[in-house]
């Protein structure tokens, strides 16, 4: 399949007519599936089960760190605002407390068990001191085996991040970063309470570079209060000059009665829906036009980048950090709210520092609900993971690895595509399913077809607009 940048485009009048509100899919079955029946003790029994029938897959560990100094109005992610250094330390203890537990469930030596990708994400990572970086990546090889030429990823805020810290990111193995910007506007930043220059922000991805980063990505967001077409164009005109590896450009998603920090941003300030559709046209054409390549969803690289290699050669995946090079992997997950990956199931862990504390005080998994997936649920999430990836699917291949006949058992959805296909977002033919260049960018809508949760559960006010 021909990814280049010529084969994407981005029609309004398209999105307009099919933008709904639906998940991101960094799962299937998305979290909000997930079960308290599915508990700690069956957590502890699958990770025990990993290496079943001699295959021993990869693991890719995430770490959340919840801590921030200051609270970001538009945030969505479950942090703790503080200045106290105290809670983090208390924190790491504890994770250290869950890796010797999760450890411990897995067969084979500890110390030993091979990971291939490591993510810390937040909150803040960089909230973290010197010391207490170094002594959770300790604890972390302490108990795993990060393997030479793995992805290590961390999210950084060039706010609180100087040279020497970068430096020390590098050090402890850390080769990949991404890199908050959400946007450069002043008037934009003052609203949302994120004040950042362009001169931090330039230092940070330089020192980057300088200590042997692969891949530094950029994120930004539209639809933020104040933004306009040519204030978003000016941001990036300004990160583009940093020439980013990669760029996520997400959707604000304004829910505030889910999101308290977000009450703070007024209603009137936000830009009207067809100014956040400019704003997207316009960050497209840019990208495009400067050689990036269209990945899916919010996603853009550089073509030599890994994720558009492994895209071009079949390799990319998605997870709960958005899109990644490693298909293969268990993921697991330490601290408060984090979601793993184990075989056929999800597991979540518990969202407050108390309940998570208490849990490990009395050695159990931190683990409040979680899922393991049946026949059915394994079919969709790979035919979701094929089309958010790959923006195509085999038939005959699904056919081959699920046993069954493609049309008679997605017959519903299949005749659900028809009005898709006849707008030109999608075709389908004997052997594949292919979404089209204009479809590209509703790729989300597409896999809901595929949803069947969402059958039988048409409330979405839960989840945000696809665009």
């Amino acid at each position: 399949m021909n990814f280049a940048t010529d084969n994407f485009v981005f029609d309004p009048q398209i999105i307009r007519r099919f933008d709904v509100n639906g998940p991101r899919y960094t799962s299937f079955p998305t979290a909000d599936r997930f079960v308290e029946a599915f508990n700690s003790e069956a957590a502890k029994l699958w990770l025990g089960k990993r290496n079943i029938g001699g295959i021993s897959r990869p693991l890719s560990l995430y770490f959340h760190i919840p801590f921030c100094n200051t609270i970001c109005y538009y945030c969505a992610c479950n942090k703790i605002i503080t200045k106290d250094h105290g809670r983090s330390a208390k924190y790491l203890k504890y994770l250290a407390k869950e890796l010797t537990l999760q450890s411990a469930s897995l067969e084979g030596r500890d110390g030993e068990h091979e990971v291939i990708q490591l993510h810390w994400g937040g909150g803040t990572p960089t909230f973290l001191s010197h010391d207490e970086m170094r002594q959770l990546m300790g604890e972390t090889r302490k108990h795993f085996k990060l393997l030479d030429g793995g992805e290590y990823s961390i999210e950084v805020d060039p706010r609180k991040v100087d040279t020497a810290t970068v430096a020390l990111l590098g050090e402890l193995g850390f080769n990949r970063m991404s890199v908050g910007v959400q946007d450069f506007d002043e008037r934009v930043q003052v609203a949302v309470n994120r004040i950042q220059s362009e001169e931090e922000t330039a230092n940070v991805i330089t020192a980057a570079r300088a200590n042997g980063f692969k891949s530094i990505s950029v994120d930004l967001i539209y639809g933020l209060p104040h933004q306009s077409v040519m204030g978003f164009s000016r941001t990036l005109d300004r990160v583009l000059a940093m020439d980013p590896d990669r760029l996520s450009i997400y959707n604000y998603a304004h829910m505030p009665t889910l999101f308290k920090p977000q009450r703070r941003i007024a209603d009137e300030d936000l830009p009207a829906a067809d100014t956040k559709l400019q704003i997207l046209a316009l960050a497209i054409k840019k990208l495009t036009e400067a050689g990036y390549v269209f990945i899916g969803m919010d996603h853009f690289a550089k073509p030599d980048d890994e994720m558009a290699i492994a895209q071009r050669q079949g390799r990319l995946h998605r997870n709960f950090q958005g899109y990644s090079t490693y298909a293969d992997c268990d993921m697991l997950s330490f601290g408060i709210s984090s979601i793993s990956k184990v075989g056929p199931t999800y597991n979540q862990n518990v969202k407050t520092l108390d309940e998570y504390y208490d849990r490990l005080d009395a050695q159990i998994l931190p683990v409040f609900r979680g899922i393991e997936l049946n026949a059915d649920d394994v079919l969709r999430r790979s035919i979701i993971q094929a089309l958010m990836c790959h923006f195509e699917l085999s038939i005959e291949s699904i056919e081959s690895a699920h046993l069954i006949n493609f049309r008679e058992y997605f017959a519903v959805e299949l005749e659900d595509m028809k009005e898709m296909e006849a707008a030109g977002l999608l075709k389908v033919d004997r052997e594949w399913i292919t979404v089209l260049p204009p479809g590209r960018m509703l790729v989300r809508v597409i896999t809901m077809l595929f949803d069947r949760y969402l059958r039988t559960d048409r409330e979405r006010k839960r989840y945000s607009k696809v665009i």
